[in-house]
């Protein structure tokens, strides 16, 4: 049981890492640039408190205040915009299109052969795979 909750909190911590590395993406922009550069270092470079601290000429404590500034202005301006969901939701439809496109396709190929079938579900999967990149 303790190492199910052991894994489960690391998984959590593994989500959030990854969700603030996506917003910052996103929305790093929009920070001043220190705040960028910390948690730049922080979530991409997976440096510690001091390390950033000695890097960036703060405290230790100077580097958290920043990273948690910044992560709630990342989360609230994703709370208010919701691109990066958008962009995940947009990913994800695109990679359905082109997974029923190529269904449509091979179906075609076994029981019909219509050359119009073939060329426009190759059209759509070549749009949705450019679009997708």
């Amino acid at each position: 049981m303790c190492k199910a909750m052991r894994f489960t909190e690391r998984s959590r911590i593994v989500a959030k890492n990854l969700e603030i590395s996506v917003l910052l993406d996103f929305y790093g922009e929009m920070l001043t640039e220190k705040q960028r550069d910390v948690v730049e270092l922080y979530y991409n470079e997976d440096l510690s408190l001091s390390e950033i601290a000695a890097h960036s000429q703060i405290t230790r404590q100077g580097v958290r205040d920043s990273i948690k500034r910044a992560e709630g202005i990342l989360l609230g301006l994703e709370e208010r915009l919701g691109l990066a969901k958008r962009f995940r939701r947009i990913q994800e439809g695109l990679d359905l299109i082109i997974r029923d496109a190529r269904d449509i396709r091979n179906y075609n190929d076994r029981f019909g052969t219509f050359r119009e079938i073939t060329d426009k579900t190759n059209e759509i999967i070549e749009i949705a795979s450019t679009i997708n990149d």
